[in-house]
């Protein structure tokens, strides 16, 4: 059974859904070689980045087909057991309904009450296991050692709904986007995965008529891309975020990611703690150093512990390219 889905998701070319694009079939291969071992699945569905909520669309709108994905992985590796790790909001609107299709088969639910960084795969281990919620070293995967130190296999919502597509050969190679900001038409639409985000705005009737600037890949870390950057498809999360050039300030749009870093990393390593409290002051302050700031962001992306740190310097590094200091 696992050889057979695992071929088929291989086939499929499936890319995990979370925002890494990594490939489905990987992991799920590095999984069964642990097999004779208990093994644990868990869908990941923290879903805790601003303005990010494709996985709430699915929850709400392909609830059985998401589970039968689960059941799939469920099927395909002896001795297993699941999770379903939901942000609080999630779990207090869709457990219920996810319950009826999950009776019968060895899945919990876990409601998430920390933070963001619980989303990161390892941090979400931890808090599951009841221990402070922070990144762990990589190697050993979880593949080889997650869940109390067992084989564990961890997708997003959308990668498991992918997966029982694949199954039963539905498969179209789309994903979800989410649109949000100064549009006209805010929601979650299904594209192929390697659409532009030109055409997914101009065919969800999306496209400004105003000067504008787009964030893709999250409503933090996501990079920041003006229009003439739009006509290739972006890697990362799918999430596109448009703001009306005029109508933004840039500075106060800096200070919402700064308040967000500076609370959601989990001070375990220096370079994020130290930068995301700095950055913090300086838009407070309203003023930038750009010199100071450029060695903050070469120290995270060098030195950060897990992918928060590593990615926190995109969102202002394109910004301040593509936007601010145009107008400074």
């Amino acid at each position: 059974m696992a050889e057979n889905i695992i071929e088929k998701i291989k086939k499929a070319n499936l890319l995990g859904r979370g925002g890494a694009g990594f490939p489905t079939w990987i992991k799920w291969e590095a999984v069964k070689k642990q097999e004779g071992k208990k093994i644990y699945i868990i869908a990941n569905g923290s879903e805790g980045e601003p303005d990010i909520f494709k996985d709430e669309y699915i929850l709400k709108n392909h609830p059985q087909e998401f589970i039968e994905g689960i059941k799939i992985a469920l099927q395909a590796f002896a001795n297993s057991e699941a999770f379903i790790y939901l942000n609080h909001k999630y779990f207090d609107k869709y457990k219920k309904k996810l319950e009826k299709f999950s009776q019968g088969f060895p899945i919990s639910y876990f409601r998430k009450t920390a933070g963001y960084l619980a989303g990161e795969e390892t941090g979400l281990l931890n808090h599951i296991e009841g221990k402070r919620v922070e990144p762990r070293a990589k190697p050993p995967y979880p593949a080889e050692a997650g869940l109390y130190n067992l084989p564990t296999l961890i997708n997003n919502i959308e990668t498991y709904y992918r997966v029982f597509e694949i199954k039963n050969d539905i498969y179209q190679n789309k994903a979800f986007f989410s649109i949000e900001g100064d549009v006209k038409n805010r929601g979650v639409f299904e594209f192929p995965e390697n659409y532009p985000v030109r055409k997914i705005l101009e065919e969800t009737g999306n496209w400004p008529s105003f000067d504008f600037f787009v964030q893709y890949g999250g409503g933090a870390a996501g990079a920041i891309y003006l229009p003439e950057e739009l006509d290739e498809p972006k890697k990362g999360a799918a999430s596109i975020i448009v703001f009306n050039h005029k109508k933004t300030d840039a500075l106060k749009l800096m200070r919402k990611w700064a308040e967000f870093f500076s609370k959601e990393n989990c001070d375990k390593c220096t370079p994020c703690r130290e930068s995301s409290i700095r950055i913090l002051e300086m838009m407070k302050k309203n003023h930038l150093d750009f010199d100071k700031l450029e060695k903050m962001f070469f120290v995270l992306d060098e030195t950060s512990f897990c992918p928060l740190g590593k990615s926190m310097a995109t969102p202002y590094k394109t910004l301040i390219e593509k936007v601010l200091k145009k107008e400074y």
